[in-house]
């Protein structure tokens, strides 16, 4: 028993043998008095941490247990470098995280000696390509035009842009940079819920001006809607669509708020708020109680923005809302031009660890489920799809193409491609390459012009990558890409084809009440226009 006490206190003991010697001798010299001031200050510290209460480790360790919290403090940056194999998912692997250092850099990322994945593993998945490959088509032309025919300016977006990151959790010169490139590169950059800022606007890239319960950039004194400021900042030529948002995938059903003490001058003036007050977003709307009413506030939308395509943005929940969406949708008339599909995957800069890893459905049967719907609805043909939710390869951009989207887009992957490390500090304030973090001297180190350039180049080789794969398909565009086309191994001897894997709607099918999936068809009688609370079913 005096051994086991003796080893616990050992390090303490020695601190107190080694400050009793140097006090002793009293050198005068710089070691001696160096010596003397540590031993001191270690035996002071183990003396308190014996009287205290609140850390058991450090009243049985009074020393060398402050070791555990220096190397939990480091821990993620040794898993990061020294022990994270290339494909461990955390939530981004390092070998997707150096494909897009790569790319963003216009460096070949060419791989030698083979896959590194186990193709026999459960989950593997494939392009089945063809024995008459296609010559590879100019990537640029891979684009698809937005808006419906109620809609007067419809918009031609690429497959692969920003999406949806605030000015207020990104930096700056992240969202100058983030802007700058994507102007260069001719696709759209989503401004997030926080507004349009300055920053958003001095490079003049396109922007599409997400729309959330805050209303920021258009809302009254007391956080509602303000449809007079809305016209008035839609009519910017540079905002080319509107994007409701209803829920995003890192924490769906769950508002946010941005302390007083972060709200800047030029954060208030971008959300339309007091500096120093806290910026709240709720969870829910105040703008629209009912499926109908959405509608009507989208209708309304789109005549204040002199026509521009108008959409929402949504992690898929409960399923018989968004099928009250689309039964409104039937009886309005009023009918959006696109859907944002975001996963449960998905990203921000903080979240509940419950919401970031137990709610919301994963992006790809979210997607699956919104096409479906779409389709048995009658109204896919009308109606865009975007999929949000760790989209990095041209392959992640083809597995979601295959199923139903139209374009993508990738938050995360243009962060990398900024230069984030992925050291998750996105929430303190002290992002060390200045990309999520509002302290002025760590902005400094992102440099825009730069910056920009790799958000330029990371787009362009992906999707000159994804026209590579589809000619090696036999295809020339992404509008050819369908579930057939992409396998997936089920079992070391199994794999199937998506369209085997998968269920896929006729046309119509939901409307003629003879839908013989029992998913679709039971909450398809759940959904009413009239609420989004399930009706009961006989």
């Amino acid at each position: 028993m005096k051994g086991r006490l003796f080893s616990r206190y050992a390090v303490w003991i020695m601190c107190i043998l080694a400050f009793c010697t140097a006090f002793i001798l009293r050198s005068t010299s710089v070691w001696g008095l160096t010596f003397l001031v540590i031993s001191g200050s270690l035996t002071l510290l183990g003396a308190w941490n014996l009287s205290q209460s609140r850390h058991s480790i450090l009243r049985n360790y009074p020393v060398i247990g402050h070791v555990r919290w220096l190397i939990e403090t480091i821990r993620p940056e040794i898993r990061q470098y020294l022990l994270e194999g290339e494909n461990e998912q955390t939530p981004f692997s390092r070998a997707q995280r150096s494909l897009v250092y790569k790319r963003s850099k216009a460096i070949s990322a060419d791989q030698p000696f083979g896959t590194m994945f186990d193709v026999y593993a459960d989950g593997y998945e494939f392009i089945q390509h063809s024995v008459r490959p296609a010559d590879p088509v100019d990537s640029t032309t891979f684009r698809t035009t937005i808006g419906n025919d109620q809609c007067k300016q419809p918009y031609s977006a690429s497959v692969f842009n920003i999406s949806a990151m605030s000015f207020g959790s990104l930096s700056a010169n992240a969202i100058r940079a983030l802007n700058k490139g994507a102007a260069k590169g001719g696709f759209y950059h989503d401004t997030g819920e926080g507004g349009v800022s300055l920053h958003h606007r001095e490079f003049g890239g396109d922007l599409v001006w997400e729309i959330a319960s805050g209303y920021f950039g258009c809302r009254t004194n007391d956080g509602r809607f303000d449809s007079d400021e809305f016209a008035k900042q839609a009519s910017d030529p540079q905002i080319k669509m509107i994007e409701i948002k209803l829920s995003q995938g890192a924490k769906p059903g769950h508002g946010g708020i941005l302390p007083g003490k972060k709200v800047t001058a030029e954060i208030a003036e971008a959300r339309g708020v007091a500096i120093g007050e806290d910026c709240i977003s709720p969870a829910r709307h105040s703008a629209f109680n009912t499926p109908l009413e959405m509608m009507a506030f989208v209708g309304q939308l789109r005549t204040l923005s002199g026509g521009k395509p108008v959409g929402f943005k949504l992690c898929i929940g409960q399923p018989w809302e968004f099928m009250a969406i689309v039964k409104a949708m039937l009886e309005s008339g009023i009918v959006p031009d696109f859907v944002v599909v975001d996963g449960g995957e998905g990203g921000t800069g903080a979240a509940p660890v419950e919401f970031t890893n137990r709610i919301g459905m994963p992006m790809r049967e979210g997607l699956l489920f919104v096409h479906n719907v779409l389709i048995g609805a009658g109204l896919r043909g009308r109606i865009k799809i975007g999929a949000a939710g760790k989209i990095i390869s041209a392959f992640d951009l083809a597995t979601v193409l295959a199923i139903g989207a139209d374009w993508t887009n990738s938050a995360r992957g243009y962060m990398f491609a900024l230069g984030c490390i992925q050291s998750m500090n996105c929430h303190t304030n002290r992002c060390p390459t200045g990309v999520a973090t509002q302290d002025q001297s760590r902005q400094r180190a992102l440099v825009v012009p730069d910056k920009a350039e790799r958000v330029r180049q990371f787009h362009d080789q992906t999707v000159r990558a994804l026209a590579d794969m589809l000619a090696a398909a036999g295809l020339s565009h992404p509008d050819d890409l369908q579930p057939h086309h992409v396998a997936h191994r089920i079992s070391r001897t199994e794999v199937r084809q998506f369209d085997q894997m998968h269920v896929f709607l006729e046309p119509g099918e939901l409307l003629n009440g003879e839908c013989s999936h029992q998913y679709f068809h039971k909450n398809w009688q759940m959904a009413h226009a009239t609420s989004f609370n399930p009706q009961s079913v006989g």
